[in-house]
């Protein structure tokens, strides 16, 4: 093989890594039945296909092949070991029994193992504070680092739970498996959760240099595809809704320099229309089933953007009292602080400034930047300056995303000009 091939082959081994090494990964757990033992193989695997592709070629199912050479791996391994412990052998001759190899099946449907692996992780023997880590570092791929900068703790702690998951999923023999239709209304809800929790780590990245992450954002729309063929509920209609319709903006979310574009001054012909007519299908479908969730009125208020013609055309009254029809269902504050934006937005920003202090006073949103940047951007617009500078300053400080620390500077530096 000639050395432009070769270097072709380890590109293309660079790209299954990046794209589909978590399917790899949750496929070698449903054979393998353990998380340790799969990331193993998993690693492995792309070790032998980073020796071999560039020697022989790319193989003709890629992922097929990487899943096979794991589990031939794992099942070596256990071989290999089983002089110290005989239970290794009856192992590996199970896993070997018991599964096929995936190379064999390569042009078959593909089972999607991806949502196993999150209905495992968000399996109800695990309290919610692990549920969410699990699910991002297993199915999202996310380091124990950025888990922690997303959650504002230390790595260790992320580490720790996610060990204990671990053991917790293997001690307590949790079935690898999306549960039978009897369980999955009692089930989906936590699903949902970090389905929408995941979408919004792609859609609005909580630190880094990217405003956003369309991979994670993508992963999120496909499992919400997934889970509404598997249980056509109105509200995985309505996630599923929501998710579509905030990824309509994506284009117009960010300059061509990569920064921050608010909704208001978005460019709405950047929008992405077959995204939007679907996502209102959506919504209009999760509506008229009369059983109206948190996520279908979510999709509501980013139904009645995606229909207006511009930000001054926008149906603020419709979004406030759509609001008011969230808070009912599930109160929150960060609900109540979209719901001062599009008071403000419709009876001016001094009304949004009082609800917006109420709020702070209040001190759950006293660490949450978009509060001290909601504030500082009302008292700018009411003329405020010096309280504008003070809460721009107190927003700097707690933003950890580098496009909304630069679209924050800026926003200081022409007060101070």
């Amino acid at each position: 093989m000639n050395d432009n091939t070769a270097r072709e082959a380890r590109i293309k081994a660079d790209e299954v890594y990046r794209n589909e090494s978590r399917q790899v990964l949750a496929t070698l757990i449903r054979l393998l039945g353990d998380f340790d033992a799969a990331e193993e193989a998993l690693q492995e695997a792309f070790a032998v296909a980073l020796e071999q592709w560039p020697r022989d070629g790319v193989p003709a199912h890629p992922r097929a092949w990487l899943v096979s050479t794991g589990r031939f791996k794992a099942i070596d391994g256990m071989r290999r070991r089983a002089r110290y412990d005989a239970s290794l052998n009856e192992l590996a001759k199970h896993i070997e029994a018991t599964t096929s190899d995936p190379l064999e099946q390569a042009d078959e449907p593909i089972e999607d193992d991806r949502l196993r692996l999150i209905f495992t992780c968000c399996h109800p023997a695990l309290s919610p504070d692990t549920q969410i880590p699990m699910t991002l570092r297993e199915v999202c791929n996310l380091t124990t680092e950025e888990i922690a900068r997303a959650f504002l703790t230390k790595p260790a702690t992320i580490a720790q739970r996610i060990v204990r998951a671990k053991a917790k999923i293997r001690d307590a023999r949790i079935p690898y498996e999306v549960p039978p239709p009897s369980e999955l209304p009692e089930r989906i809800d936590a699903v949902l959760r970090v389905v929408y929790l995941v979408f919004n780590e792609g859609y609005s990245a909580s630190f880094g240099p990217s405003l956003t992450r369309a991979d994670l954002s993508s992963e999120a729309i496909r499992l919400g595809r997934l889970l509404l063929q598997l249980l056509p509920d109105p509200e995985i209609m309505g996630l599923l809704a929501l998710m579509l319709l905030h990824e309509s903006r994506r284009a117009a979310r960010t300059s061509a320099s990569g920064d921050l574009v608010l909704l208001e001054q978005q460019d709405r012909s950047l929008w992405n229309q077959a995204l939007m007519r679907e996502g209102i299908a959506l919504v209009e479908q999760a509506l008229s089933s009369k059983r109206i969730g948190p996520y279908t009125l979510q999709a509501a208020i980013a139904a009645v953007h995606a229909e207006a013609p511009s930000a001054e055309k926008t149906d603020w009254a419709q979004i406030v009292a759509l609001y008011d029809l969230l808070l009912r269902a599930e109160p929150s504050p960060i609900v109540e602080l979209n719901r001062a934006v599009a008071v403000a937005m419709r009876s001016g920003p001094a009304k949004g400034l009082e609800l917006v202090d109420a709020l702070l006073e209040r001190g759950e949103l006293a660490q949450y930047h978009l509060a001290h940047a909601t504030r500082a951007d009302f008292c700018r617009r009411l003329d405020r300056k010096t309280d504008a500078r003070a809460s721009y300053q107190r927003a700097l400080a707690l933003a950890k995303q580098e496009p909304e620390r630069r679209f924050l500077e800026k926003r200081l530096a022409e007060l101070l000009g």
